[in-house]
């Protein structure tokens, strides 16, 4: 069973405990969006430490969480904002690659950042779909 499975199963779990229709979607992605910077944290750490092994562990949960974020979008449902999202994505995915080939840690802050402004969008969808029926927002 892969990480993002774990995760989704996890929280599943979680959801169905506490009954919240549309949550478990966002939720999930948000907890994604908060291992993501936390992962990008110790990469940084690693690479200021100059350990190369733990470096290319956490870059790989790091890329690995992108490439779920990724495979979390709807494209039929997102259309434009799903396309940006995943080019947004891919960019990150080579930014990190860019990061491990060269120890830089300006590119894995980049990379913290742009996380930081999604994950902050992410954090309003609660508030926005509270009024919507759950059925809506369910699917």
């Amino acid at each position: 069973m892969t990480m993002n499975n774990k995760a989704l199963n996890a929280y599943r779990n979680v959801h169905i405990a506490s009954a919240v229709p549309y949550a478990d979607g966002i939720q999930l992605i948000q907890m994604l969006f908060d291992g993501l910077i936390e992962t990008l944290s110790a990469v940084e750490g690693e690479i200021e430490r100059k350990n190369i092994a733990e470096k290319c562990r956490f870059l790989n949960r790091a890329t690995s969480i992108v490439y779920g974020l990724q495979d979390s979008l709807d494209f039929k449902k997102g259309g434009d904002l799903a396309r940006n999202l995943s080019d947004l994505y891919e960019y990150m995915v080579r930014r990190l690659m860019h990061a491990n080939l060269h120890n830089d840690v300006d590119a894995i802050r980049e990379v913290k950042s742009l996380v930081n402004e999604i994950r902050s969008a992410w954090e309003l969808l609660p508030t926005l779909l509270k009024d919507q029926p759950p059925v809506a927002l369910a699917s």
